[in-house]
């Protein structure tokens, strides 16, 4: 049996302004119309001899990863959550723990959960051919074809040939400079690294111990001492945490004997910056990539995206052009990778555009900012069908709430009522209060907060059907 385990730890930090830490671009739909985690996953479900995928993400996005799976009609077999990111290798080792106590000799297919795959067949090939080496007890790596000298990746060079047009690994290499990525694709035995991996689970995890026992132990104490809350799995934070943090490649792959590259070309981008999104977009005669609501003249060879208005480009070229309503990113397209660099700056600065967008995504749905002044803020939230706000109060602001859309049950204080459309409530300062969506549709709010300080710390839960803590502040 084949385990897919798909990895969503990262924040995607080049693709700001659009991927921020609360809501990164492995749960963006950026390729299609589908979230890439999604697309992921459907790569992946419904073949015979797989089981349904393994996903492991941190805390923070979870009910944002379960939502997505059900809106596509999956169920995961387990979704793992990390007390804290520390790379690939206690990940996968965590995955190994969780798949060997069912089945031992199961392998696993690793990947992260942020790559455009086009050609699937040739991944489904490929995967086939991975599989039959993992099951001999090779840890198998996928080199992709490459189509050019590019310097972002790491190499894999092949060595002597196996199966079905599969490799021994001779050296991984890092990123190389322009010239010597020219002459690994001029020699022809080099393939780009995709990070996508294939073990049986006891192999990868007896690896493990002879190359990173730390890592391996520590994973595995995790597991064993992980909890269920809800249908997530908990590991274990001590554990977990006093793991070394490591890639996958530099941990085991790099020392093992048993490394195994199957090359294969299937039109694949780790869509690692806007400009890997412009070459794998679909181009207008003009060479642009246009989302949204776009309008340009005399514009070639960019990348346009508009989220929340109208954007216009006049004689330009080469740039990207990123709109999110809250900000907007003007860039050469050749410059993109130092993306990350503004967000550092934000960091350092202490603000928060590097960690939200103006929507904030909950369990219960979502909160999004329509005006902030002095004293007073005002928000739209939108519940799903039956979901519920905790049982909270405040106690430094109070709350109006307008029913725009939907039907609200509403507890203020010892009272509890049903809110129709165009009809509103106040929640004093220091009053417990809860917001509940009784119906079928999705509920929206529209809330006016007034008070001396309106920060999401300011709550207190008292009851949470989501098993947040309560009766201590927390982010609402």
């Amino acid at each position: 049996m084949i385990y897919p385990v798909i990895l969503s730890g990262g924040v995607g930090s080049r693709l700001w302004p659009t991927s921020r830490a609360l809501y990164p671009k492995q749960l963006l739909p950026l390729v299609s119309e589908r979230a890439m985690l999604t697309e992921t996953a459907i790569r992946v479900s419904g073949r015979e001899g797989f089981a349904a995928p393994i996903i492991i993400s941190n805390d923070e996005h979870r009910f944002i990863i379960a939502q997505q799976m059900q809106e596509a009609g999956l169920t995961p077999l387990a979704h793992i959550l990390e007390p804290e990111g520390r790379n690939t290798a206690p990940a996968a080792a965590a995955a190994a723990a969780f798949v060997r106590d069912h089945d031992p000799e199961g392998i696993l297919l690793v990947l992260p959960a942020d790559h455009h795959i086009a050609d699937i067949e040739a991944f489904q090939r490929a995967v086939g051919i991975g599989a039959a080496l993992a099951g001999k007890g090779k840890l198998v790596t996928f080199g992709i074809v490459p189509s050019g000298p590019e310097t972002g990746y790491g190499y894999i060079r092949k060595g002597g040939a196996l199966a079905d047009g599969a490799f021994e690994v001779e050296r991984f290499v890092e990123k190389p400079d322009r010239a010597t990525a020219e002459s690994y694709l001029a020699d022809g035995d080099y393939s780009w690294n995709s990070g996508i991996f294939m073990f049986r689970a006891d192999r990868i995890l007896d690896e493990m111990r002879a190359q990173c026992p730390e890592i391996a132990r520590c994973a595995e104490d995790a597991v064993e001492k992980g909890v269920r809350d809800l249908d997530f799995l908990r590991l274990e934070t001590a554990s977990f945490g006093a793991s070394p943090s490591d890639s996958i490649d530099y941990a085991v792959m790099e020392h093992t004997k048993d490394a195994a590259v199957v090359p294969v070309d299937m039109g694949w981008s780790d869509i690692g910056s806007w400009s890997a999104l412009w070459e794998v977009g679909d181009k207008d005669q003009a060479g642009n990539v246009l989302s949204g609501d776009v309008i340009t003249h005399d514009t070639r060879d960019t990348y346009v995206r508009a989220e929340s208005g109208l954007v216009a480009t006049l004689g330009v070229e080469n740039l990207v052009v990123v709109e999110t309503g809250d900000v907007t990113l003007v860039a050469s397209r050749d410059r993109v990778q130092d993306v990350k660099k503004i967000v550092e700056t934000l960091a350092l600065d202490g603000r928060s555009e590097h960690q939200s967008h103006t929507r904030v995504y909950r369990p219960w749905g979502f909160y999004e900012g329509l005006d902030e002044g002095d004293r007073h803020q005002v928000k739209h939230l939108m519940v799903h069908p039956g979901a519920s706000l905790s049982l909270q109060l405040h106690h430094k602001r109070a709350e109006h709430w307008v029913v725009v859309k939907g039907q609200a049950r509403v507890t203020v204080g010892d009272d509890t009522f049903l809110l129709e459309e165009n009809e509103s409530t106040y929640i004093p300062i220091e009053t417990r209060h809860r917001l509940e969506n009784p119906g079928t549709e999705p509920l929206s709010i529209i809330e006016v907060q007034s008070g001396s300080y309106l920060g999401e710390d300011d709550i207190v839960r008292f009851d949470d059907v989501y098993g947040r803590d309560v009766k201590k502040p927390a982010a609402e």
